[in-house]
């Protein structure tokens, strides 16, 4: 049973952060679209960067600990990318099939 985010984040909030680390899109997936979603659960975040752009694991560590302080809750954060080139297209067709966009770069 999918359903819309149980969250809700400053639009503002959202803008600074893609604006600081270059990223076009900014989406949810998993357990928080759903009826699974509890206090406990944390939120899977799909990130879509602007071309061209590059970062390090140092920098996905950086921001994944930016959205569990603006968020309240633990982070999975994934690249756009790295789940379009996955081989496992199960879970490819999962993720990208229940995407809820909360962020365009505008």
């Amino acid at each position: 049973m999918d359903k819309k985010a149980s969250i809700s984040v400053p639009p503002q909030k959202l803008a600074e952060f893609a604006r600081k680390w270059k990223i076009e899109e900014i989406s949810l997936f998993g357990s928080v679209l759903s009826d699974c979603f509890t206090q406990s659960s944390d939120i899977d975040v799909l990130v879509a960067f602007k071309p061209g752009s590059s970062r390090s694991l140092f920098d996905l560590v950086r921001m994944r600990d930016e959205l569990e302080e603006m968020l309240g809750r633990d982070v999975d954060l994934i690249d756009r990318k790295s789940v379009e080139s996955s081989r496992n297209y199960i879970r490819k067709r999962e993720v990208l099939s229940s995407l809820e966009t909360i962020y365009v770069t505008g």
